[in-house]
């Protein structure tokens, strides 16, 4: 029988799969920050970029997929996020996005594919326009590209057992850990006011693009969905029945049956 945890009361309790091990893994100290990477297997690159108030270790279910199929795996916590630091300045997708490029360079990775999950996906689709050169595609994973893409928040009990795992692995990985609640109001400044995305932007956009949805999303609108793969040229939309905006975590294999048809087709 598959894994699913549809409630998330595996995750609330005990956090996802345990990451691999690794002895390729560091910081990177990048423009105000030190940024945390660890990297797994060997193939071509696909790095996996988290939601907001998450970490790299809410991927646990995917690196090993990853392996498997063949590819190199890369985790990055977000600026501020996990192990990573930050400075006093406010949260820009466009920062993120700056520091998956360090990692990059770290990591010697001159182009790889980009699986990006909630804020993670809308930095990986920044990357995709602004530097193409460096991303062979974009997983895109339950975000909105302008804030009218997002739903009236509206609290639910699966959001509150993954905030409660937030609570308790910042705690555990921050470098700041007394600072949960300045880090929550500054992630959801730049999540209310940003990005801000117009359909010409989308345009420019010219990498594969899977813009990937969940049937009971809580926070991204479908019509969001649905504008989002009519406006990037060739962009595909893939929806996820069954599952919410934390598909990850609640059915596996479902979503990385999702991810991996979609990176079969990219090359780096």
């Amino acid at each position: 029988m598959e894994f699913q945890d549809d409630n998330l009361e595996k995750f609330a309790a005990n956090g996802a799969a345990p990451l691999p091990e690794t002895d390729v893994n560091g910081y990177v100290e990048y423009d105000g920050a030190r940024i945390w990477y660890a990297a797994y297997g060997s193939g071509m690159p696909v790095i996996l970029l988290h939601g907001g108030l998450g970490n790299s270790g809410n991927w646990g279910y995917q690196v090993p997929a990853l392996i498997d199929a063949g590819y190199m795996a890369v985790v990055v916590d977000s600026r501020g996020h996990g192990r990573s630091t930050r400075d006093s300045r406010p949260y820009k997708y466009e920062l993120m996005a700056s520091d998956v490029l360090a990692v990059m360079d770290r990591l010697l990775i001159e182009k790889a594919a980009v699986v990006g999950w909630s804020d993670g996906a809308c930095t990986g689709l920044i990357l995709a326009r602004t530097n193409p050169e460096r991303i062979a595609g974009v997983f895109y994973f339950a975000c909105n590209m302008d804030p009218s893409g997002a739903k009236e928040f509206a609290p639910t009990p699966i959001i509150d057992r993954c905030f409660s795992r937030h609570v308790k692995d910042y705690a555990a990985l921050s470098a700041t850990p007394d600072q949960f609640d300045a880090f929550v109001q500054a992630v959801g400044l730049m999540q209310r006011t940003e990005p801000n995305y117009s359909t010409a932007d989308l345009a420019e956009i010219k990498e594969p693009v899977a813009i990937v949805h969940s049937e009971h999303d809580e926070f991204i609108k479908r019509d969001h969905a649905d504008h989002l793969a009519r406006s990037i040229p060739g962009a595909e939309l893939v929806l996820l029945s069954g599952v919410s905006h934390f598909a990850p975590l609640q059915r596996p294999v479902q979503f990385n049956d999702a991810m991996l048809t979609f990176l079969r087709g990219i090359t780096v």
